[in-house]
Order: structure tokens, then C-alpha cells, then sequence
């Protein structure tokens, strides 16, 4: 049984640009698959007039009925990040339910925030975890807990509405309230085996920044050590030259008193059997110490020699065990890169206007609709659009008021799409604009032309 995994934070002052460009995928992580990319989907349908993240925090606040002036340092908004242990969320989405986990969610969002404050939520899959981002706005009604407090230590105060609608996160983020999310949300994500960790667990999901604190953690380690490894190795050839130059000492001193002995023999024969035997007996105990000064010698050589060999054997497995997750990781890459390209392949050969849809959907966005309304003219449908159209060729936009769109394929050569203006191809119509406006600043310019010289 796996565990879920749930993390909120606050969004102070008024855009949260950042998050919004990662959320929405306007930048690309490093840590995320491109090719993947494409299964991300956003679960909340935006509001008429609202086409992104940032535009719908800013629409609720607006839209809710605060009469508090809101300030400039003031939470607007609450991220939330939901997901589960990686190996369970493989396992949902291979068994087919990772939709009816995306429903859950939201619901769960719903009962705890309110349908009206969960203003986004979208499901990466292009990361090594699915999981959804989901933004709430914390609208609440009734007292501030600090009135009530004050009314509780009998403190004469002036009473306010009790239904008053406020901004406030405060209220949505006490310690009671973050325990209660994650049992609830635990109790919502039974059904799919994952259930609350322990309390104080410091397991979050793996931002973009943490990602690459945790592969440069990773390989400082390894780097540590073979760092250690080589350290350990220097001190140990240290450590024997050491040993080496002791024992070239210690055979000296053995010398040195064989010599002593030899010459004492000498002068012990002049002087008595007693006194050379006793000298005899000093030279045996001190050939026995440098015998077992030897042998300790050669069993600390002995010793050294598998301690080195202990650590070339550590630091090569290393050395494997990383060249083959990273062989590893390429090869699960290289696969997924020509699954896809094959799948490409098949929806070229399949659907002949697929590229031609592709290219399209790029040229939409560029012109100046945003993804849903891009969404609508790919699928054929027609499409009712007022405001601004930038032209490429001309270098600006143009102001369009309530006038029909649609995709159709181009008259002249059926393989081709092109995207039409009441009727017109849109370049043509461009081009008109650009003629409108060039006429009528000329006919604003030569009065002025005729004009210069005059006397007043």
C-alpha cells in the first residue's frame, strides 16, 4: 500500500508568473519529457474571457464580492500539488483509472475549497510522477478569527457582517485545517490503495529546483567517494613507505647488535664464559624482537594490500552502477522517442491533414487566439472573435469586431488549410487592413505638406 503525497503553499503578492509558466509549460524543465508533454491537460474549464492561470486568480478575486481593501503583500492565492507514491501512480494509470483519479481530485478540491475558489488544476504527465497543480483562491465568509478572539476575552469591538466575504488564507491554513486535508484526502484516495503517511514526514513532490538539488547531491556524493577512496589509498602508501623505512631501521639496529655481539665475544673471551654467555642470551631476545617486529610488519602489509584491494572494488562498482543507470535511462529514452516518432509516422500516413493541422494550430496561436479558441478552429468549427490579430508580414495587429473565423481547406490545392475571415483567406484580408490604414495616413500627411511655407 502506497502513501499520498500533498503539498501546499502560499502565493503571495499580485501574479504568480513563475508558477505559471512552469504549470502551463510556457518553459520546458529540464526534468520533464517533451514528448510527453502533449498528455498534460488542464481539469478546470476557465471562465468567458479568461485564457490562462493567472487571468482566472485575478477574475475570482475580482468577482467575489470583496469589500476589504486587499494589499499589496497579501496571499492570493494557494498552490497545491497532488499526487502519490510513484510505483501506485504507474500502477492507476496502467490499470486504466488515471482519469477517474483526475475526477476524485477534483471533487476532493470541490468539498474542501469550494467549486467557485478552485480556479485551476492541471495533470502533468510528463514528469517522472503524474501528478496535478491545482490553485485555490481563499475566499471565506464570517469573522476574522482575530474578532472572534477578541469577543471571546470580552473585549468591546465593533461587530461586522458575519457573512462578509474575505481574502484570507489564514483562516484555510491553520494547523487543525492541514490535518484535516491530508485525512480527508487519504479517506478520498483509499479506493486507489494509497493511504496518509506518518505525521511529520517530510516527503513532498519533486519540484524542478529539487530535482536538480537532489542529481547534484547525488553526484557529489559519488564524487566524495572516490575522493575518500583516493585519500584512504594516499594514506595507505604513506602508511607502507612508513612501514618500510621502519624496517629498514629496525634490520640496521639488528646489524648494529650483531656487530655489538660479535665484538662483546671478542672481549668476552678475555674476560670470562660468564659474561659472554649473558651477552649471548641479550642477543638471542633481540634477534627474537626484530622476528616478531617482521612478522607484524608483513601482516600490516598483508592487511593494507585487501584493504586496497576492498576499495578498488567498491569504487569500480560504483563506476558500473552509474554507467548503467545512465545507459539505462538513455536506452527507456531513445524507445520512448521512437515510439513516438513511429506514432507520428502512422498519423501522417492515417490522417494526410495532420501536419497540415499542426502547422495551423502554431499559425492560431501566433496570429493572437488562445488555446481554446485554437481548439475550436482545428476541429473545423467556426468561431465569432473580437479584438486584436497580429500579422507577421506587416510586423503588427489589427482590431477585428465580431467577425467569423473558420479552418477550411485552400481552394486551390486540397492537401492545403487555410485559415479564413469571413470567407477571405486571412492573409488577404491582412493585407487590406495594412492598405486601409497606409491610404489613410497618406491622406492625413499631404494636407500638412501643402500647408508648410505658409505665412499667418
Amino acid at each position: 500500500m502506497g502513501y499520498i503525497s500533498i503539498q501546499i503553499n502560499k502565493v503571495k503578492g499580485s501574479a504568480d508568473t513563475g508558477a505559471s509558466d512552469h504549470i502551463e509549460r510556457k518553459t520546458i524543465p529540464k526534468n520533464a519529457d517533451p514528448t510527453r508533454t502533449h498528455l498534460n491537460r488542464e481539469l478546470v474549464e476557465f471562465p468567458d474571457g479568461v485564457s490562462d492561470r493567472t487571468e482566472a486568480i485575478s477574475h475570482r478575486i475580482r468577482t467575489a464580492g470583496i469589500k476589504r481593501k486587499i494589499t499589496p503583500g497579501q496571499v492570493r492565492a494557494i498552490r497545491i500539488v497532488l499526487s502519490g507514491s510513484h510505483e501506485d501512480m504507474v500502477r492507476v494509470q496502467d490499470e486504466g483509472r488515471l482519469g477517474e483519479w483526475c475526477d476524485d481530485n477534483l471533487q476532493w478540491l470541490h468539498r474542501t475549497f469550494g467549486r467557485e475558489n478552485t480556479v485551476s488544476a492541471v495533470l502533468h504527465m510528463d514528469e517522472h510522477t503524474p501528478h496535478i497543480h491545482a490553485t485555490v483562491v481563499p475566499i471565506v465568509t464570517g469573522e476574522r478569527r482575530k474578532a472572534k478572539k477578541k469577543q471571546a476575552d470580552s473585549k468591546r469591538t465593533y461587530r461586522k457582517k458575519a457573512n462578509a466575504v474575505r481574502l484570507c488564507a489564514d483562516d484555510l491554513l491553520t494547523r487543525e485545517r492541514l490535518v484535516a486535508y491530508h485525512d480527508s484526502y487519504a479517506a478520498a484516495m483509499a479506493k486507489y490503495g494509497l493511504q496518509r503517511g506518518i505525521r511529520g514526514s517530510e516527503a513532498r513532490h519533486t519540484t524542478t529546483a529539487q530535482y536538480y538539488r537532489d542529481l547534484k547531491r547525488q553526484t557529489d556524493e559519488l564524487e566524495s567517494n572516490v575522493q575518500q577512496l583516493q585519500t584512504e589509498q594516499q594514506q595507505a602508501e604513506q602508511q607502507l613507505d612508513e612501514v618500510r623505512q621502519e624496517v629498514k631501521s629496525e634490520k640496521l639496529e639488528a646489524a648494529k647488535t650483531e656487530a655489538k655481539a660479535a665484538f662483546v665475544a671478542k672481549v668476552g673471551s678475555l674476560l670470562g664464559g660468564g659474561k659472554l654467555k649473558e651477552l649471548e642470551a641479550n642477543n638471542h631476545t633481540l634477534q627474537g624482537e626484530v622476528a616478531a617486529r617482521d612478522e607484524s610488519i608483513k601482516l600490516l602489509q598483508q592487511q593494507m594490500q585487501r584493504q586496497q584491494e576492498e576499495h578498488n572494488r567498491q569504487l569500480m562498482e560504483l563506476q558500473v552502477k552509474h554507467r548503467r543507470e545512465m545507459a539505462d535511462k538513455e536506452t527507456a529514452h531513445q524507445e520512448e522517442v521512437s515510439f513516438l516518432k513511429s506514432i507520428i509516422q502512422k498519423a501522417k500516413k492515417w490522417f494526410p491533414l495532420f501536419q497540415e493541422l499542426v502547422y495551423m494550430e502554431k499559425f492560431c496561436l501566433k496570429v493572437g487566439f488562445n488555446e481554446r479558441q485554437t481548439a475550436t478552429l482545428i476541429s473545423g468549427k467556426p468561431l465569432f472573435y473580437e479584438g486584436e490579430l497580429y500579422s507577421e508580414e506587416h510586423n503588427r495587429k489589427f482590431k477585428t469586431e465580431n467577425a467569423g473565423f473558420q479552418v477550411v481547406k485552400a481552394p486551390k490545392d486540397k492537401s492545403k488549410l487555410v485559415l479564413c475571415i469571413e470567407g477571405k483567406p486571412i492573409g488577404e484580408w491582412f493585407k487590406e487592413q495594412f492598405n486601409k490604414l497606409f491610404s489613410s495616413v497618406r491622406r492625413t500627411v499631404a494636407p500638412l505638406k501643402k500647408g508648410k511655407g505658409m505665412e499667418l
